[in-house]
Formats: structure tokens, C-alpha cells, sequence
């Protein structure tokens, strides 16, 4: 477990290096804002190191929001780390003073040993297409929801893929979709199309592309608030979800969903404890209270249902 006496953790990534040491990335914000919502605003990276993702040792956090003005000086969220030809990279979300938190874009970091991050660059790398992607208009989107890169190499060894947290546009619930981005070198990158169709998610997070009993599937959160009631089961909660995909790159049916069996546990990863799939993610509501540590490993467990079939949300315009 990973609990911090001044601050709370939450949302996490993390890269293993060829030693075993395993190095966790994680939301932080000091516990004296006092409104869990507050840590919004004021989220920035911290670190620390394993070798059996239950005991962990602090290092300096890795990166805070940049003294601005800039696209990131607000604060730092949710991202993944790669391996690349010649450093590790860190893809983040950033948000700004000028905007708030309702405009996100990705942006990047480099390191040669996982601890020293400097950004790259001075702009954001990836911003949300408005030719499929909801932007901010100030009339029926108040928020550009473009968050959480995963980021994989291809299949083929050829280039790069980048999974998000996106919508699109139009009005009403449900509009939740995983974003796309394509890259041949980690330094330039081109937006496409989604890799899920609209259906019962208005607010899919932090999403990654695994495989669970031999078939490709995509691990994604979503908070009760965020799923669209006239496709969801009444009485539902939020938490943590597998969607089937027809390959390792999608697309996924967001309309045969699957929810992982735990009362608070969100934003989690698949993770390799000791051979075998696990969760690791953060302990959220909890008797209507905000816990806000990082879990020890979890197994993977479903809910005993049988997927649901629902009817999709309305084509956007």
C-alpha cells in the first residue's frame, strides 16, 4: 500500500526496469486543501520505487507544473511511460491557469534514468481534433475532455499509439469515446478517428489496452456521475471496466462492457505481480468518504453478470 500522511494519491502509471525494480508514477495533492474535489487543481507527479508493489520507497517527485505561463501550469495529470531508442518519455496531461481545468492537452518529458524529467519542449504535443473530438465552444461543451495518454508501440514495431479519454461532440450523455493518435518517432504525432463507438460512458478514464483470458481487451474507470443512466443498469456504481476489442489496438465495444468485482478500487492498471495479472490502483469512495492511497495488487475479477447490451447513444452531429 502507498499512503502519504500529507497528501492524498490517486490516479498512477508505471514502467519496470530490467532489474525488477518497478517505478510508480501517481496524482498528488496536499491533504490541507481539505475538499478532496480541490486536488484537482493542484495535482502534480510523485515517484517511488518496488520490487514487489507493496513496499515502497519515495523518491523526489518527478514532475510539477511549469512556472508558467504555459499549457501546464495549472496542474499535471494523469499519463504513461515508455521505453524509447534512447530515454524513457513520459506522455502527461496538462492543464492551465488560463483555461482552468477544463481544457486538457498532451504534452511530454524525457528522462535517461526515471528520476531527472525534463519537458519537452514548450508546447503541448497532442490537442483534441474538433473534426471528431469535443472542444470547447462555451454554448453545449464547457469542457475539452482529452486526458490519461497510454501510449504502446505498434505491433509491427513500426511507430507509435496513443489512447485517451476523449468525447465527441454533440449534446446529451453517452458521448464517451477512446481517442486516437499515431506517431512514427514519439516527436510528432496526428490525431485520428476514435477506437470506440458512443455508447454508455459519458466519461471514460485512464485507459489501457491488455488481455485478460487470451482475448484483447481495453481497462478503463468511469465514475457513476459519468455513465449515461438510460444506458446503464438502474442502481449501478462507477469503477473499473473491461471492454472486448477485435485486436490489440481496438476497436472496442463499449456496449459489452464487463465490471471488475470491487467497491472502490478506480483508475487502475494491469500489472505483471510475480507472474500473474493483477489491478493496481487507488482506493476511492469509501463510505462517502475520499480515501485517496494506492491499493496493494488485486486480482482481476468480473462481476457475475452477463455482458449488457444496450442500445447507443444518439449519432453526434
Amino acid at each position: 500500500m502507498l499512503r502519504l500522511a500529507d497528501h492524498w494519491v490517486w490516479d498512477s502509471w508505471s514502467i519496470t526496469e530490467e532489474d525488477g525494480t518497478h517505478h510508480l508514477y501517481f496524482l498528488k495533492a496536499p491533504r490541507r486543501l481539505q475538499v478532496p474535489l480541490r486536488r484537482h487543481s493542484h495535482a502534480f507527479v510523485g515517484h517511488a520505487v518496488s520490487r514487489d508493489w507493496r513496499s515502497w520507497s519515495l523518491l523526489p517527485d518527478a514532475l510539477r507544473p511549469s512556472q508558467g505561463p504555459g499549457w501546464d501550469d495549472l496542474a499535471i495529470w494523469t499519463g504513461s511511460v515508455v521505453r524509447g531508442p534512447h530515454a524513457f518519455h513520459m506522455f502527461y496531461t496538462g492543464t492551465s491557469r488560463e483555461h482552468g481545468i477544463s481544457v486538457q492537452r498532451i504534452g511530454r518529458a524525457d528522462s535517461t534514468d526515471l528520476v531527472h524529467w525534463e519537458r519537452f519542449g514548450e508546447n503541448p504535443l497532442v490537442t483534441a481534433d474538433p473534426r471528431w473530438y469535443e472542444s470547447v465552444d462555451g454554448r453545449t461543451a464547457w469542457e475539452q475532455t482529452w486526458r490519461d495518454p497510454w501510449v504502446q508501440a505498434d505491433p509491427s514495431g513500426a511507430g507509435w499509439h496513443m489512447f485517451l479519454t476523449a468525447r465527441v461532440p454533440g449534446e446529451g450523455p453517452g458521448r464517451g469515446v477512446v481517442g486516437h493518435a499515431v506517431s512514427p518517432d514519439l516527436d510528432q504525432w496526428e490525431v485520428l478517428p476514435p477506437r470506440s463507438a458512443p455508447g454508455p460512458f459519458d466519461h471514460p478514464e485512464v485507459v489501457q489496452p491488455t488481455i485478460v483470458d487470451g482475448g484483447h481487451a481495453l481497462l478503463m474507470s468511469c465514475a457513476d456521475t459519468g455513465i449515461n443512466p438510460a444506458h446503464h443498469p438502474s442502481g449501478s456504481s462507477g469503477g473499473i471496466y473491461l471492454l472486448p476489442g477485435a485486436g490489440p489496438l481496438g476497436p472496442w465495444d463499449a456496449d459489452r462492457w464487463r465490471r471488475v468485482d470491487h467497491p472502490s478500487l478506480y483508475a487502475a492498471r494491469v500489472i505483471d505481480d510475480h507472474g500473474e495479472p493483477a489491478l493496481l490502483g487507488f482506493r476511492d469512495l469509501e463510505g462517502g468518504h475520499f480515501v485517496g492511497e494506492i491499493a496493494d495488487p488485486l486480482p482481476l475479477r468480473l462481476e457475475e453478470q452477463d455482458p449488457p447490451v444496450t442500445t447507443r447513444a444518439p449519432t453526434p452531429r
